[in-house]
């Protein structure tokens, strides 16, 4: 069978399952990981016979793909803000909404040698992602998780990205006063009540620790890092939340309540109440 043959066979066999159009990234992707190969690449290389050592990865990788487990999984990486970032079972997969907020941050802060607090990081996607695009920053990112640390670090090596990583659990973390020009989260924020809702390969492979809240507390996080936010950023420092738009009001007046400014609201690409960015009244 050729690449070609190949390709088709699997488009057939994931469209079921996945619809067409995510079939067809879906291959798309597994050619990029095994040879490196774009779309226009695999046209080209079309009539090459595929060998049994690649067959066999091939299948390997459906196999799991089949039974459900994410692909970024399966294959051990995602492409997010034009970086290849490695992921696993510890760490949330970065979304194409996240990239939009590290986009607002980077297009919002051109001044250099800004000090950048991630909270949650995970993979280290938004810490890295800003130390790589901002002006000569100063990155820390915290997470409570020791694994997901340990993928961000591997992540900040084979990137090269100069951040800090600390191990700290958000509730009982606080930094200095006036520490920080700009703080980032993109915390846990679905409460338990949408996980009936929500597709089967999110609730059995990514972590629930950095995805679910109590139904009773669906602010539960964005309540401490609002408490976080006022004390150490510096006076004029900024803080950019990712958000569940049910809760966008809510967490408006919750921010506005604890001190911050300018609270703002920003829809994503599909037109979602997605990101909030306030502000550290600057001293009179």
């Amino acid at each position: 069978m050729n690449f070609s043959e190949t390709v088709t066979d699997l488009k057939k066999r994931l469209a079921p399952v996945y619809g067409e159009g995510e079939a067809k990234a879906m291959v798309r992707l597994i050619f990029h990981h095994l040879k490196g190969w774009s779309a226009t690449d695999i046209i080209v290389n079309g009539d090459r016979q595929v060998s049994p050592y690649i067959r066999s990865l091939i299948e390997r990788i459906m196999k799991r793909i089949l039974s459900g487990e994410p692909i970024q999984y399966v294959l051990g990486d995602v492409r997010f803000y034009g970086m290849d970032f490695k992921v696993n079972r510890n760490v949330l997969i970065p979304r194409p909404e996240t990239e939009e907020l590290v986009d607002m941050i980077v297009k919002e802060n051109g001044r250099s040698d800004l000090r950048v607090l991630d909270i949650g990081t995970g993979s280290g996607a938004i810490a890295i992602a800003l130390s790589r695009n901002l002006r000569f920053p100063r990155v820390t990112a915290i997470d409570i998780s020791a694994e997901a640390l340990e993928v961000a670090g591997e992540n900040a090596r084979r990137l090269h990205a100069d951040i800090f990583l600390r191990e700290k659990d958000i509730f009982t973390y606080m930094p200095p006063e006036d520490s920080y020009d700009i703080i980032v989260s993109n915390p846990p924020y679905i409460p338990e009540e949408e996980k009936s809702g929500m597709e089967r390969n999110v609730l059995d492979y990514e972590p629930a620790l950095a995805l679910f809240v109590p139904d009773s507390e669906p602010l539960l996080y964005y309540n401490r890092i609002s408490e976080v936010a006022i004390r150490a950023l510096a006076p004029g420092g900024k803080l950019y939340l990712e958000i569940n738009p049910r809760f966008a009001d809510a967490l408006c007046e919750m921010l506005q309540k604890t001190g911050l400014a300018d609270v703002e609201i920003f829809k994503d690409i599909s037109h979602r109440q997605r990101f909030i960015r306030a502000e550290k009244p600057k001293e009179e």
